[in-house]
């Protein structure tokens, strides 16, 4: 009986002549719409270019929220005189950065600088599992300042939201690279 299992055990092993590979993994294949832009139409103390695609929602005190609807995601734009508490203001915007600083694996601090139209300011990556993934501010360190956050209306996956994310950044730099003051 022994020998009869051991026969059965090596004939079993050794009738199987193909190579078996394990398939490949899959992955997601997102398209997202082509960029295109046009300026803010809201009337405010600043303006930029948004994505055509997006939905624009005023709101009070010249704040917005730019919605991201077929992503389920928004930049909240808030906005706040500045009245001799730059330097408040700059603490609180980077409070509210390092806030993520338990769920991050990764903050990447980037300055942006426009001399010619007064605008300076700093954008956070944020990588890992945070509640925003991007967040910015813009001032004129004179009389305005602007604080930014991207979120999205889902339990934070990075790896799951990574590709909207790059997608919307794109939109964040073209949003820095075109923030104009009004006068």
């Amino acid at each position: 009986m022994r020998n009869l299992f051991l026969l059965i055990f090596i004939g079993f092993f050794l009738s199987c002549k193909e190579n078996f590979l394990p398939k490949p993994k899959g992955y997601l294949s997102l398209i997202y719409p082509e960029k295109s832009y046009k300026r803010l139409t809201l009337k405010r103390p600043y303006s930029f270019d948004v994505l055509k695609n997006t939905t624009v929602i005023n709101e009070d005190n010249n704040w917005l929220k730019i919605k991201y609807p077929t992503l389920k995601a928004s930049i909240d734009i808030t906005y706040r005189p500045v009245n001799n508490n730059l330097k408040e203001l700059l603490t609180e915007a980077e409070k509210l950065v390092f806030k993520h600083t338990l769920k991050a694996t990764q903050i990447i601090p980037k300055d942006f600088i426009n001399p010619k139209k007064k605008v300076f300011g700093s954008l956070y990556e944020i990588t890992g599992n945070a509640a925003s993934q991007i967040q910015f501010h813009i001032t004129d360190s004179t009389n305005n300042f602007i604080k930014g956050s991207l979120y999205f209306y889902a339990k934070p996956n990075y790896d799951s939201i990574f590709p909207a994310v790059n997608y919307i950044k794109e939109d964040i730099f073209n949003l820095l690279e075109t923030f104009e003051w009004e006068n």
